[in-house]
């Protein structure tokens, strides 16, 4: 059993929980053995010197952090403060008030897997009001929470590899790893000042090996890995060499999928208590991300949230638990086998991708996307057939569970990706995902990711 065993629930891109949802999810975590829960945020708390950020995001305020704290409290669970503090600032960063604050101010930063990201996404290291800036967030922030903990992110700094940046000639003379260390260390020290242990993502200092001894012994590394075979052996080997405690954070494989990757979940998953147990880490957490307009609803994110604590409370016997039966347990209704099979529909066809699935892209890319060769006509056919007899089965509960009736919406979502010429299938998707969002989910953040459909 490891000592944490953490959930971690996207909330910034672009989905905020209900209230009742937030203690929904509190009982659903208890039940599962969890004891954290963290709230990925980048601009939707509620500071008060910042509305024009948070504005039309439906934030979580003060009150209801405080609420929050205390209902997870009550549960055996530590709400985890966690405000991205480097990186994934480009909702500040993209307006005039904070554009100041950059490292790449017009955007352009070059990307790992290709391309470049449109909008500037970093804090500079730089720039010196930068911390002053940092130090007003986190002294609102963190009187809310009674833990001792923080995650102030600092995870994938495209920015410092841009061109024309403002720490440019920095980077130039001291590398990459060392201005970004510098800079986090400083972040670091706010949390401690305010009587926070620091928690960070690893990705960037891993990719400087001969940095990872200078971190600060009292920093806990978060090293995430969302692929079945992702190499959590070797990244966590360099955190203990450290002295460093540390969680693996694999994922639920829920977003970018629509309906889930429920094969790499698992491998994902079981891959990561095998190397955090071997290399003894502190934590276990599960993330689950919001990426693309966060447009799978929970349910698509249920197996791994359960299989995830099985894992991390039970060890590596929980491999063989019987998912679709925890499921129906879970849900209150017996769709724990049609949720499984459709979060392995991204299994046909061949295609398969990191982060993401091909049935995603085709949704989101629409009537230009040129699907891989694999999803011809006919296995498309046949993907809408099992969708079709995925939503039949879940209908007969979708009037009195939510549940049930998030499975029919991904079943149509995976229908929609089928179908993806039909212009009234997506209109009438796009209101399907307003309605269904709104059963969890606050308004703000919606009109974004009704944005995204083709």
């Amino acid at each position: 059993m490891f000592a944490d065993r953490a959930y971690m629930l996207d909330i910034s891109r672009d989905k905020v929980p209900s209230m009742p949802t937030l203690r929904m999810l509190a009982d659903l975590l208890a039940r599962f053995r969890y004891n954290q829960l963290q709230l990925y945020t980048e601009h939707v708390f509620a500071y008060s010197a910042h509305r024009k950020v948070w504005q039309a995001a439906s934030p979580l305020t003060p009150a209801e952090i405080r609420e929050l704290d205390a209902c997870c409290r009550a549960r055996g669970i530590e709400l985890v403060p966690n405000q991205n503090s480097f990186g994934h600032m480009e909702r500040w960063l993209v307006l005039p008030e904070y554009n100041a604050l950059a490292e790449l101010p017009r955007g352009g930063a070059p990307l790992p897997w290709g391309g470049f990201k449109k909008f500037p996404t970093t804090l500079s290291p730089s720039v010196p009001e930068c911390i002053p800036f940092l130090a007003g967030l986190f002294d609102e922030l963190l009187p809310n929470f009674t833990s001792r903990l923080f995650n102030i992110g600092c995870d994938e700094t495209f920015d410092l590899l841009g061109n024309g940046g403002r720490s440019s000639a920095d980077v130039a003379a001291r590398g990459e790893g060392r201005v970004y260390l510098d800079f986090v260390k400083k972040v670091m020290s706010l949390a401690r000042e305010r009587g926070f242990r620091p928690m960070f993502w690893g990705d960037v200092i891993l990719r400087h090996p001969e940095l990872v001894r200078e971190i600060p012994r009292d920093a806990v590394a978060l090293d995430w890995g969302y692929e079945g075979g992702h190499p959590f052996r070797e990244e966590t080997r360099r955190f203990a060499e450290a002295g460093l405690e540390f969680y693996v954070c694999p994922g639920t494989s829920s977003w970018n999928s629509l309906c889930g990757r429920v094969e790499n979940m698992r491998e994902n998953l079981i891959a990561a208590e095998k190397a955090g147990r071997e290399s003894g880490a502190r934590g276990y957490m599960v993330t689950d991300w919001g990426d693309g307009g966060h447009w799978q609803p929970l349910a698509a994110s249920l197996p791994g949230l359960v299989l995830g604590g099985a894992l991390a409370s039970s060890g590596p016997s929980a491999a063989a638990m019987d998912l679709e039966e925890a499921l129906d347990s879970a849900m209150g209704v017996p769709l724990g086998g049609v949720l499984l099979r459709l979060g392995t529909l991204y299994l046909r066809g061949g295609a398969l991708r990191a982060n993401a699935s091909e049935l995603f892209r085709i949704l989101a890319g629409g009537a230009a996307y040129a699907p891989h060769p694999g999803m011809t006509a006919p296995v498309l056919s046949e993907i809408s057939a099992v969708a079709s007899g995925c939503r039949r089965k879940a209908e007969h509960y979708a009037s009195e569970n939510v549940w049930a009736e998030e499975i029919v919406y991904m079943a149509d979502l995976v229908d929609a990706a089928c179908n993806v010429r039909d212009r009234g299938r997506l209109a009438a998707l796009k209101e399907e995902h307003a309605r269904v969002w709104r059963r969890r989910n606050r308004e703000g953040g919606l009109a974004d990711s009704l944005a995204k459909f083709p």
